[in-house]
């Protein structure tokens, strides 16, 4: 399993960005996915989780109500939606997946198997 994750780049706070993660191989409609960052000098912290069937999603504190995980099991794809971005949404954002067999969500780093190379995000005030 291969994760690539797109669409990081440079935006001005109140800006938004799509962030994508295309998984490679069969079976992505049993991966649980997850997205993560991590700032400079900091620990990687959750952001969001969608599970497989997209029944469930959960969001970090910090970003709920200004981001958005969704999924196409067609597509092999994961999007983080993120809008009203903010200078502390600063972070290099990895996409992560788990095959499991339940339709459940998962919040911690050390529950994901697979991770992305990640993607830069940079919000200028």
């Amino acid at each position: 399993v291969q994760l690539q994750a797109s669409g990081g780049g440079l935006v001005q706070a109140w800006g938004s960005l799509r962030l994508s993660c295309a998984v490679s191989g069969r079976a992505f409609s049993y991966y649980v996915m997850g997205w993560f960052r991590q700032a400079p000098g900091k620990d990687r912290d959750f952001v969001a989780t969608i599970s497989r069937t997209s029944a469930g999603t959960t969001y970090a504190d910090s970003v709920q109500g200004r981001f958005t995980i969704s999924r196409d099991n067609t597509k092999n794809t994961v999007w983080l939606q993120m809008s009203n971005l903010k200078p502390e949404d600063t972070a290099v954002y990895y996409c992560a997946a788990k095959m499991l067999w339940g339709d459940a969500v998962r919040t911690k780093e050390t529950d994901y198997d697979y991770w992305g190379q990640g993607t830069q995000v940079t919000v200028s005030s």
